[in-house]
């Protein structure tokens, strides 16, 4: 046991961090529109004309929920579907009956700390997919970074619950198209390993667990998955490593055992990582679930089955419970598909922004600022970053629409804030990204307008640093709209009402 342990302490010291304005002739139409919509942001009696392009809602939509409700509409009917929570929130927490000892430990971080966070896994996308660093902020942010570990990988927020191993033993994994290779925390957890909600998996407890070794193809695959060579314990047991850009990390042994997504739905010999040696808090959970398009992700692992197909609704509030299916079965016949481009990177999944829409109004953006280097989508990520033109132009039009709503101190990343202390109702212009194949996709309210405190609330996007850096549509956008992904057939479509 020794042995092991400074091996794999030695090779995970080793692993090298990854690296990575309205044009004047709109000007006439917004002041006929800031005038037409001028005062009505408090009325209950708002005109019906004003809904067109405008969402009218309670500001309390926004909070945080009080009670759990389930609103996956059908999707317990799917047989590969796991419910989707948010991993902070209040249906995650009573999930199981967990004791008040077990919710304690599942500490809640600050909203500063999760847009911390959030560009932390920014940061260490760009650096991968972006051709040249725009800036050395990568650096810095590695170089200013506390030594002791407690920084949070942040893998988004929201996590499926799946079952490991003979007999089955359950684990919360956060689900993440950012992610290829599968990892869990493993006893005996040789090197070290973070605190958890669910127990630690003991694959010595499990009659179907078996490890992989060095000279198999599955090995040779970890470089393409992880972004480190593998290595190889005593000259048998490939290694894995992952480090990501705040020095969290995984290190553990490549590994196959059984995995249950319902009492009808088994993988055998699926792979994933065994972590040994596992530093930063990844949330509390187990470890990721990784939906990249890698040969080593679950998506290709159960091509055979499910044919490279799946969907998730991400809930518009901590108190709601969303899905995530694999396969088609199911799927709702309102969506509409966008090509996914395959040319590109082989784990993260690219589509082509054509416009944004706010309040009705077209941005004048060109193509070219959304082309330059791209955008992907990530159920990770948690705020849609934009290149910074496009950004400008769409913080111009928001504000001026939303010009009797008193501004507020900006927060974290966001610099177009609102005191809502006043207002119950609200009327705010509406967002639509259009992608290619001419499929507008409207958002939620709550995936325009982010609560940062009881009265606060936020615009819901974030600029990048520089118009090299790759685009993001991130989790909060994706809210209540069904997802889906045929990967198999290089599309992305989007529906509306997938869960509330």
């Amino acid at each position: 046991m020794l042995s092991r342990c400074n091996k794999l302490g030695y090779y995970s010291s080793q692993v090298v961090p990854l690296m990575a304005t309205l044009t004047t002739k709109f000007s006439s139409m917004f002041i006929i529109f800031i005038c037409f919509f001028s005062g009505i942001h408090a009325s209950e009696g708002t005109p019906a004309a004003t809904e067109i392009n405008f969402h009218i809602f309670h500001l309390s939509s926004l909070l945080p929920a009080s009670v759990c409700t389930d609103h996956t509409k059908g999707s317990n009917n799917r047989v590969s579907t796991m419910k989707v929570f948010h991993r902070h929130g209040l249906c995650f927490r009573r999930r199981g009956g967990r004791d008040k000892a077990t919710m304690a430990a599942m500490s809640t971080p600050s909203l500063s700390e999760v847009f911390s966070q959030d560009q932390y896994r920014v940061d260490s996308i760009q650096a991968r997919l972006s051709p040249k660093p725009s800036t050395n902020k990568v650096d810095e942010a590695k170089v200013n970074l506390p030594a002791k570990p407690g920084g949070s990988f942040s893998t988004g927020n929201y996590v499926v619950m799946v079952s490991l191993g003979t007999p089955a033993k359950t684990l919360t994994l956060s689900f993440d198209t950012g992610s290829d290779l599968t990892w869990t925390q493993c006893q005996p957890c040789v090197q070290s390993c973070y605190k958890q909600v669910d127990p630690i998996f003991d694959p010595s407890g499990s009659s179907s667990y078996s490890n992989i070794s060095c000279d198999s193809p599955q090995c040779s695959q970890l470089f393409s998955a992880t972004g480190h060579v593998p290595g190889c314990l005593s000259g048998s047991t490939c290694v894995y490593a992952i480090q990501y850009v705040d020095k969290s990390i995984s290190v553990g042994y490549l590994s196959k055992d059984k995995l249950t997504l319902s009492s009808a739905d088994v993988i055998p010999d699926f792979l994933f990582g065994c972590g040994q040696d596992n530093q930063g808090l990844f949330g509390a959970t187990a470890g990721i679930i990784g939906l990249g398009r890698n040969p080593l992700s679950i998506v290709s692992q159960t091509a055979q089955k499910y044919g490279k197909y799946f969907s998730y609704c991400i809930p518009s509030i901590s108190g709601s419970t969303g899905h995530l299916t694999l396969g088609k079965n199911g799927a709702s016949g309102n969506v509409k598909f966008t090509p996914i481009d395959l040319s590109k990177e082989a784990s993260h999944y690219f589509i082509d922004i054509i416009a944004i829409t706010v309040g009705g109004l077209e941005l004048p953006i060109s193509q070219s600022v959304f082309k330059t280097a791209g955008t992907i989508i990530d159920s990770g990520t948690v705020i849609t970053r934009l290149p910074p033109e496009a950004y400008s132009s769409m913080r111009s039009t928001f504000q001026q629409l939303m010009a009797t709503y008193p501004r507020a101190p900006a927060f974290s990343i966001f610099d177009t804030c609102y005191d809502l202390s006043n207002f119950s109702t609200l009327t705010i212009p509406k967002v639509a990204f259009t992608f290619g194949g001419n499929v507008k996709v409207d958002l939620s309210p709550q995936g325009i307008l982010i609560a940062t405190s009881s009265s606060t609330a936020c615009l819901a996007f974030a600029a990048n640093n520089a118009a090299t850096d790759v685009g993001i549509f991130g989790n909060t956008q994706q809210t209540t709209l069904e997802v889906v992904y045929d990967v198999a057939g290089g599309n992305l479509g989007f529906g509306p009402g997938g869960c509330s």
